[in-house]
C-alpha cells in the first residue's frame, strides 16, 4: 500500500470546489469530500469529481444505532468513493453493521476506517467534556484494537498515534492522519500536530491536508511540497 497525500476540500459550494481543483492540470491528487461540502452539494459532487479522475475520501463520521448506519452505509455503497469512515465509539456492533451495509453484492467495498479520538481533542477536554479519565493515547489504541476486530481496514488518528497503532494492530492496518502543518505553518485549531516529513517518518500511510494547501497562494505548489516532504 502505497502513502498518499489526501487534500481536504473544504468548501461551501461545488463553484468554489471545482475552481480549486481546476488548478490542478497534472496529477489528480486525491480529496476528501467532508461534511460541508456534502451538504451543500449531496450526491452529485462525487460522482462529479470522480468522473474528473480524483480518489475520494468521503468523510461524514456516521455514528448512530447498528441498523441505522447499516443503511446509510449501504446508500453510500452505490457512491464510488475510494474510503469512508465512520465514529469507533460507535461501538463494535456498529462498526460491524457498518461493514455489512458498505459491502456491495459483488463483495467489494470502499475502506472503510474509524474514527478514534478528534485532532482537536486534548486529554483535558476529553476528561472534562467526555468524562474519559484513561490517558488519550490509550483511549486511541484501544479503539483502533476494537475496528481491527470489528474487520475494518484502519483508523483515523493523529500522527502522533500512528507508529503506535500500527504497533497494536499491523502494519496493513491502515493509519489516516489529519493534524498535519509545514513546519513553518500555522497549526490552527489542532492540538496535535506534526508535518509531513514527520508523519511519513512515524508510519502514517495517508496525510489529511486542507488549510496548508487550501489557502496556500499557490496550492499546487503547496500540494507538491507535501507529497515532496511525505511520499518521495
Amino acid at each position: 500500500m502505497g502513502k498518499d497525500v489526501i487534500i481536504a476540500c473544504d468548501f461551501d459550494s461545488a463553484e468554489k470546489t471545482f475552481a480549486f481543483l481546476d488548478k490542478f492540470t497534472g496529477k489528480k491528487p486525491f480529496v476528501k469530500i467532508g461534511m460541508e461540502l456534502y451538504y451543500a452539494e449531496g450526491p452529485s459532487i462525487v460522482k462529479e469529481i470522480k468522473k474528473r479522475g480524483h480518489k475520494i475520501f468521503l468523510d461524514l463520521k456516521l455514528h448512530d444505532i447498528p441498523n441505522t448506519v447499516k443503511k446509510g452505509m449501504a446508500v453510500l455503497s452505490r457512491l464510488d468513493v475510494d474510503m469512508t469512515n465512520l465514529h469507533a465509539a460507535g461501538t463494535k456492533r456498529m462498526m460491524e453493521a457498518a461493514i455489512e451495509g458498505l459491502t456491495r453484492p459483488d463483495g467489494t467495498r470502499p475502506l472503510l476506517i474509524a474514527v478514534t479520538q478528534l485532532t482537536s481533542t486534548d486529554q483535558e477536554s476529553m476528561e472534562n467534556d467526555l468524562l474519559i479519565k484513561a490517558p488519550i493515547d490509550e483511549v486511541v489504541m484501544h479503539y483502533a484494537s476494537c475496528a481491527r476486530d470489528a474487520g475494518l481496514d484502519g483508523v483515523v488518528c493523529s500522527p502522533l498515534e500512528a507508529g503506535k497503532v500500527h504497533a497494536r494492530c499491523g502494519e496493513g492496518f491502515v493509519t489516516v492522519t489529519p493534524g498535519v502543518r509545514f513546519a513553518d505553518g500555522d497549526v490552527g485549531d489542532q492540538k496535535r500536530v506534526m508535518t509531513p516529513a514527520e508523519a511519513k517518518k512515524i508510519g502514517s500511510d495517508y496525510i489529511v491536508v486542507g488549510r496548508p494547501i487550501t489557502a496556500a497562494d499557490d496550492p499546487v505548489a503547496a500540494y507538491e511540497r507535501c507529497c515532496r516532504e511525505f511520499i518521495d
